[in-house]
């Protein structure tokens, strides 16, 4: 009986276990410090660093990343590009023609005094040494004292880095002549989170981090402007365009220590350059747009234009996304396209107008979705992509007065020809690891942004402005999963959606619709492809007027805001659908607002 019982407790006990789903996640406080050398573009670095262990577990060991060694020979980001059949051509060097390409991986020509590297020179957990092993872009430590579930541990650090070639994001001297591009230069904490710890090496894509706040110090020739996450705490020192008043250093200074804070983040990034002009202007909610450009008369009347018009995107992302919660953002000229980081991003300017407009526009909108809504990038990247993406092109189309009856056509059109090309992987694919560089392009912007235009498809286009604020209401600071913006749309349209999360993400299943019958007033449709979806449908009478109908999905089990005629709902398992119209009819085109992604149109029309 003894035995029994024991064993129910035990069974007890685990399911207690099992069934606790509180949200948690970790928290890091770094305080660095690091002295440039712009000669030879070496650094050296401390950081102390505040770890918080939030979860259930104890943890043993902890990991950082080290991402300026994914820019050697030989590493997993050089032997992906000598092997993917599409390489990033900001990558390669491209021996052969367009028509016959032959690829030679930058990376594998880097000398020594070129490529990026983090080296640690000691490490101590509270004091006491631990050890320590780099494996490439990661450094796997042993704690000597594990942190226990609501613990705390100091770990302090030595460190050298060396800032590689401009490659990819990071790097000196770019091609537009940027001298620092300050991205991925420091030991970053590795997120441990529900799904264990998030270690997965630097090949190119995109990331992960842990929220917490930075105070970092940087020192540098005095000839530099920085501009990058953060909040300057010493402006009447540094000047550069921070003072309210000039500053005039001594000649006998010959470097100057940039003080930051950044409160509750997830990254932090830099950028210096000797020839930055930097202008300020104030946008919705007193916050400060900073902007960092090369002194270059070819780009500066594209910059000074730019300037409103960001304050534009912020109000715009404010109101049909939620409050931006700091005061300051900084748009620099740097890195090798466009990239997003906390309270900055870093684009190439040398643009015409629409196309800076636009990548500030992407660039921006990323700060809402992926550095406020922190997905995990590496495995979600269309979260972060496409729904930003999806969020800049309604911007662009309200800012310029492009009046686009879809701005979002463009990520459909990039979609279904993704689905058409045999090439197509479900975006559970983690990001690094597409067969093509163009299959998870077109995944992670054009199918993540249909996503969401297909989404208000489904749910009603209010119902969907509703879950995109609510879901940055609930989710901003956290590190949202796939599941929790479904759950949001859920709650806000009462409609059922894990069919939709399950086909579009988790499957290649395509929606392909057709008109198959029409005799005098009954209609009959027909599904085609795999993925089933409610229908919009327009039946023009041979009297001239006109009805709208809607279909809801059984599997919804329930409807969206509508003003058209309801009709009884179709089960995924019916091939096909069959009603009478109240008239006889002339033509019927299925989903008139092309918000469906049919991937092919031209059965969807009778009679036009």
């Amino acid at each position: 009986m003894r035995k029994i019982t024991s064993f129910i407790g035990i069974l007890i006990t685990f399911s207690i276990s099992a069934q606790n789903t509180s949200y948690w996640q970790q928290h890091v406080d770094y305080t660095m410090s690091i002295d440039m050398n712009v000669e030879n573009y070496q650094y050296d670095g401390t950081q102390k660093l505040i770890y918080t262990n939030n979860s259930p577990d104890a943890l043993g060991e902890v990991f950082y990343h080290l991402q300026f060694n994914a820019f050697q020979p030989g590493s997993d980001m050089d032997i992906r590009l000598q092997n993917i059949k599409d390489p990033d051509r900001r990558m390669v060097n491209n021996l052969g023609t367009r028509e016959a390409p032959i690829y030679e991986s930058r990376i594998a020509k880097l000398k020594p005094d070129e490529i990026g590297y983090i080296k640690i020179n000691s490490l101590q957990q509270d004091g006491v040494t631990v050890k320590y092993e780099v494996i490439g872009t990661l450094l796997k430590v042993k704690l000597n004292t594990p942190i226990m579930p609501g613990g705390k541990t100091v770990l302090d650090m030595n460190f050298k880095g060396q800032v590689p070639l401009q490659i990819r994001r990071s790097g000196r001297n770019s091609e537009e002549g940027i001298a620092l591009s300050m991205t991925q230069w420091y030991p970053k904490l590795a997120e441990y989170d529900f799904e264990g710890w998030q270690t997965n090496q630097y090949i190119a894509r995109e990331f992960h981090g842990v929220w917490g706040d930075f105070d970092v110090k940087i020192t540098i020739d005095k000839e530099y402007t920085i501009g990058g996450t953060g909040y300057l705490q010493n402006p009447n020192e540094i000047g550069h365009g921070y003072s309210d008043t000039p500053v005039k250093h001594k000649k006998k200074v010959k470097k100057l220590t940039w003080h930051f804070k950044a409160p509750n983040v997830h990254d932090f990034t830099w950028a210096a350059d000797p020839d930055y002009i930097h202008d300020k202007i104030k946008g919705e909610n007193d916050v400060t747009l900073h902007f960092f450009y090369k002194n270059d008369k070819e780009i500066i009347e594209n910059w000074k234009k730019l300037q409103p018009k960001t304050a534009e995107l912020l109000s715009y992302y404010n109101t049909h996304i939620g409050q931006y919660p700091y005061k300051q953002y900084s748009v620099i000229q740097g890195g090798d396209g466009g990239m997003e980081y906390a309270m900055c991003t870093l684009i190439t300017g040398g643009r015409n107008f629409g196309s800076l407009v636009g990548v500030t526009a992407h660039e921006f909108a990323h700060t809402w979705f992926q550095f406020l809504l922190a997905t995990n990038e590496t495995k979600h990247e269309w979260m972060d992509e496409g729904f930003t993406s999806y969020i800049s092109s309604q911007a662009m189309n309200e800012i310029l007065n492009q009046d686009k009856e879809n701005p979002n056509a463009g990520s459909y059109r990039g979609y279904i020809r993704l689905a058409k090309s045999g090439v197509e992987e479900p975006l559970t694919t983690l990001a690094d690891h597409y067969t093509f560089n163009y299959s998870y392009s077109n995944s992670a912007y054009s199918k993540g942004a249909v996503f969401l235009a297909q989404l208000g498809y489904i749910i009603g286009k209010e119902n969907l402005e509703k879950t995109l604020k609510k879901y940055f209401e609930d989710f901003k600071f956290k590190h949202p999963t796939p599941n929790d913006i479904k759950r949001t749309a859920e709650k806000v349209s009462g409609i059922q959606l894990d069919w939709y999360l399950t086909y579009f993400t988790k499957t290649t299943a395509t929606i392909d619709y057709a008109v198959d019958n029409v005799d005098t007033n009954q209609i009959t449709l027909k599904r085609i492809g795999k993925m089933p979806m409610p229908i919009d449908l327009k039946v023009t009478y041979t009297d001239g007027t006109d009805e709208n109908f809607y279909i809801p999905l059984k599997m919804m089990l329930g409807s969206k805001p509508t003003t058209a005629t309801p009709l009884s709902s179709w089960s995924w398992t019916a091939p096909t659908y069959s009603f009478s119209a109240k008239k006889a009819v002339k033509s019927v085109e299925i989903d008139p607002s092309h918000l469906m992604a049919d991937i092919d149109d031209t059965n969807n029309n009778f009679g036009l």
